[in-house]
């Protein structure tokens, strides 16, 4: 009998190598995470199914309608993450030319008390 192309004898040798690096006390809990983790992932393909299978439904729901009436919310969201990441750059863009116009000052009045004080001298 083969099983992913592996013998039985194949497979014993895997278990009994599983069984001394994870230990008997460890063994159920890895069965259970490994349960847990090919349950996830039947029910993460069947969700993408779904979805799959709405976006269809929508599709053709969507032919019926006006493209210019209809957006996505998928879209909007998008549309609002983009508004937020660049109202956040407008704002570090004007901190950081805040920051420079104080730089530019510092320099200036610094230069400009030299000048003064090198013409007292």
């Amino acid at each position: 009998m083969k099983i992913f192309g592996m013998g039985g004898l194949e497979i014993v040798i895997i278990l009994v190598v599983v069984l001394l690096i994870f230990g008997p006390k460890n063994l159920p809990k890895l069965g259970s995470a490994l349960g847990k983790t090919v349950s996830n992932l039947r029910a993460g393909m069947n969700e993408g199914k779904k979805k799959d299978k709405d976006k269809k439904e929508s599709a053709e729901s969507e032919e019926q309608e006006s493209p210019a009436e209809v957006v996505p919310e998928a879209l909007e969201g998008a549309v609002e993450e983009v508004e937020d990441v660049s109202s956040t750059a407008e704002a570090a863009v004007e901190d950081a030319e805040d920051a420079v116009d104080k730089e530019f000052d510092r320099v200036v009045k610094k230069k400009v008390v030299r000048k003064v004080v090198k013409n007292e001298e």
